[in-house]
């Protein structure tokens, strides 16, 4: 059973199914990444107030650079809302809790 409390780590094999039936935001990142590592509190933040009603993603981009080229990821962090399957909103850089939260309850 999935903790939809906490991100989810999400690769090639399961990236396609996670995100195609629910609002997802997903999190391209990689360990060097100092603004990356500033983001991930908040998400874990992020993740714990939606309680399930959308989730949280993590892609690593130094391991799955075949997803961080499918969606023209360049620079990081980007995180990319999808509901079912669709890419609806696009973040760059490092953002405050309200302005993501803003965004995904927007688009539950």
């Amino acid at each position: 059973m999935i903790d939809t409390r906490k991100p989810i780590h999400l690769n090639y094999p399961n990236f396609d199914k996670v995100v195609s039936n629910t609002t997802i935001l997903v999190d391209f990142w990689a360990e060097w990444c100092a603004p990356c590592k500033a983001q991930d509190p908040i998400l874990d933040e992020v993740a714990s107030e939606l309680n399930g009603s959308a989730l949280i993603g993590k892609v690593n981009v130094d391991d799955n650079r075949t997803l961080a080229s499918k969606y023209g990821v360049i620079n990081i962090p980007t995180m990319i809302l999808f509901k079912n399957g669709e890419k609806i909103h696009q973040f760059v850089g490092v953002q405050p809790k309200h302005k993501i939260l803003d965004v995904i309850n927007k688009n539950i």
